[in-house]
């Protein structure tokens, strides 16, 4: 089985789940049958990280879903997360290979061809690209990159390319027909009031989740 055999890419805020808890809203998409989920709450002090960290992993276990913690690399070693997701601002990767298991899982946020195909080289198992549509959460990152660009990215490297950024199921769509292998999405789950419903919609739209 590869590595990245996920399609949809769920990355949490917790103020965007309403009266409902982060932890919450985590049961309801690993019900779904979501199989990747980055735990990304950066405003948070390490020791809160780490103690919900460690509650979404055994909401996580029950269904076989991968938990991958943004940035911090050191709460993921603590608890033994499936993986890490790295920014420009982390360790790098090289470093974090060095000390993290060959089976665990290393994404990377990217915004440009350059820094997609250095993710590659470093030894990242797979790539975020974006933002591809217009949305509040990537609006420090520049104008959205597009399809085109999003497909040059995904045809000049091999490892799997998410697309992110404003992303809907229809929107999901044509970034997989753009030759993205999947999408990340936070907004659209997190804040949805019906995650069944919009899980099912994205699988229709993805092949699977």
């Amino acid at each position: 089985m590869p590595k990245v055999d996920f399609r949809l890419y769920v990355i949490t805020n917790r103020l965007l789940c309403g009266e409902r808890t982060l932890t919450e809203v985590i049961r309801a998409v690993c019900r779904g049958g979501v199989k990747a989920i980055q735990l990304r709450e950066k405003d948070l002090p390490a020791k809160s990280i780490f103690n919900l960290a460690r509650e979404i992993q055994q909401i996580c276990k029950k269904t076989g879903a991968k938990l991958l913690i943004n940035d911090r690399f050191d709460i993921a070693q603590a608890i033994r997360a499936d993986g890490v997701h790295l920014t420009s601002k982390s360790l790098p990767i090289e470093i974090v290979r060095k000390y993290f298991n060959s089976h665990k899982l290393v994404g990377v946020s990217t915004h440009s061809l350059e820094e997609a195909r250095q993710a590659e080289v470093s030894g990242a198992d797979f790539a975020l690209f974006g933002p591809i549509y217009p949305t509040p959460s990537k609006a420090a990152y520049g104008d959205p990159q597009g399809l085109t660009k999003l497909q040059e990215v995904a045809k000049s490297v091999s490892i799997p390319v998410f697309a992110v950024g404003g992303i809907t199921p229809d929107k999901a769509k044509k970034c997989v027909e753009s030759d993205a292998f999947g999408v990340a999405v936070i907004s659209s789950v997190m804040s949805t009031r019906d995650i069944s419903a919009t899980l099912k919609s994205y699988e229709d739209c993805l092949g699977s989740l």
